[in-house]
């Protein structure tokens, strides 16, 4: 009997140690093959979780990080990811992404919200959020991290230090002309980073205005009111964002300047107003492309609404048609034939009448209809993907592939986010891209269809641009770009 006592108390021990050091083996669940770990849900954190599954799906996000915070793991020490947004995201996402070893199969990215409050960003976890507001806070906080970078050499840089000054004068000798942006590691833009063109047009004289630039890191698009008996897809709010609107009681130098011409007797002319007509295009697509679809409305009484509507989209994306063009590529074609309206509407409403059909645009009218209306089982496989296989389409250069979904369930007041997600690339083929979608609302993990995918009420939508090595950008590009 005291054999047996001393086994039951060695056992009793051994027992003990083993929960002591690895927990409870109900709790430590290994994850399984072709999923990704989950997010522990803080109280309310959902917006973020969700979000951070959608950008560990898009690789080149993930690649511009690792290359942005390179300085920081050189000169800095170890406990630098607690003052670094870049590093606190680029460790999260790349254990999210299975790049980084762990064999947790949920995470915790309170992290990210403590490295947030000392951007002075106060995100509580116990309030309902939204992820796209998040999505903000995120690139525009990079932003600040960049142009906070000191922009002179480091002490210890001795390469910089050794190599023989330039002043800026020798380089404008050899150059002869105007300077090339000089690139900087430091200021490079983030992959999400797009700019808009605005186009404002004399109705009057036709006179164009310079183009204007804003930047965006997201294309935020309402819906338009549905049309009974036919499907909303992603086209029609791309469309709609990019319609053109009349503005009136503007002033037009190019009239007032008419006008004064005719006057000879030294009289004082107002200033004419007119309407102009005004349409945005995207001067600059960027490498990761991320839709916000607007759900929000409201009532005749005020108060909040959501849309339900389903927008329908599609695993592939082509963006050729809403893409602005340089007007200096249409003067030598217009130019040698002076036949009045028709060759100058086609060059005044290159800018503000993209849905007319043009020579110059490279993908047909029917294309209209591709972004979102096509049977999925009409998409091709995105491994490997030839362009020829995209119908209505001889060569996209602005193609988009689908990486991840985010989607709100519930109404303005309260709900729940989740993400549909690509499962990472294999590590013997780290360039492919997985054909397995994931569903992921918080902690759980499962497979999920790309019918799922397609089916689903998106709110974000994450695309990721598709290079055809076939694809050699021209000088015009390069300079649009």
């Amino acid at each position: 009997m005291k054999n047996w006592g001393v086994i039951g108390g060695v056992a009793a021990a051994l027992a003990a140690g083993i929960y002591v050091l690895w927990g409870p083996i109900a709790d430590r669940k290994k994850r399984r093959k072709g999923l990704v770990p989950g997010l522990l849900n803080l109280g309310n954190t959902c917006f973020m979780n969700s979000l951070l599954q959608g950008l560990s799906a898009c690789p080149s996000f993930i690649k511009w990080l690792e290359e942005f915070t390179s300085q920081y793991k050189t000169d800095q020490p170890e406990p630098s990811e607690r003052r670094y947004l870049s590093l606190t995201l680029l460790h999260l996402l790349k254990a999210l992404s299975c790049q980084e070893v762990t064999e947790d199969d949920v995470l915790d990215a309170s992290c990210l919200l403590e490295v947030l409050r000392m951007y002075r960003w106060q995100i509580s976890s116990f309030e309902e959020q939204d992820a796209h507001e998040l999505f903000h806070v995120l690139t525009s906080s990079l932003e600040d991290e960049r142009d906070r970078w000191p922009r002179v050499t480091h002490l210890f840089d001795v390469h910089s230090l050794e190599q023989p000054e330039t002043t800026q004068k020798q380089i404008s000798c050899r150059t002869k002309g105007s300077l090339p942006p000089m690139a900087s590691h430091w200021k490079s833009q983030h992959p999400f980073h797009g700019r808009l063109t605005s186009n404002m047009v004399c109705k009057h004289c036709e006179h164009q205005s310079p183009v204007r630039y804003d930047t965006f890191d997201s294309l935020s698009l309402s819906i338009p009111a549905a049309m009974w008996g036919r499907p909303l897809t992603l086209d029609h709010c791309l469309h709609h964002f990019i319609s053109s609107e009349s503005v009136r009681d503007v002033v037009c130098d190019n009239c007032t300047k008419i006008q004064a011409e005719g006057i000879r007797n030294g009289q004082t002319i107002e200033n004419q107003k007119t309407t102009f007509v005004k349409q945005l295009q995207l001067g600059k697509l960027p490498q990761c492309l991320c839709i916000h679809l607007q759900r929000l409305s409201w009532s005749n009484q005020g108060t909040p609404l959501k849309r339900h509507e389903h927008v329908q989209f599609n695993e592939f994306l082509i963006m050729d048609i809403y893409k602005y063009h340089l007007p200096a590529h249409k003067s030598s074609k217009h130019d040698p034939n002076q036949k009045g309206s028709a060759g100058t509407s086609s060059e005044t409403k290159d800018g503000l009448a993209v849905r007319t059909s043009d020579g110059e645009q490279p993908c047909s009218t029917k294309s209209l209809f591709l972004n979102g209306a096509c049977s999925p089982s009409l998409l091709p496989s995105p491994i490997p993907f030839p362009l020829a296989s995209v119908p209505d389409c001889s060569s996209p250069v602005y193609l988009y592939r689908l990486m991840a979904v985010v989607v709100h369930h519930g109404d303005m007041h309260s709900g729940h986010f989740v993400t549909y997600r690509r499962s990472p690339s294999s590590p013997k083929s780290p360039l492919s891209v997985s054909n397995q979608w994931l569903w992921i609302s918080d902690e759980t993990v499962r497979k999920a269809s790309l019918q799922e995918v397609l089916s689903s009420s998106a709110y974000l939508l994450f695309y990721e641009r598709v290079h055809s090595r076939a694809q050699h950008p021209s000088p015009e590009l390069r300079a649009e770009e």
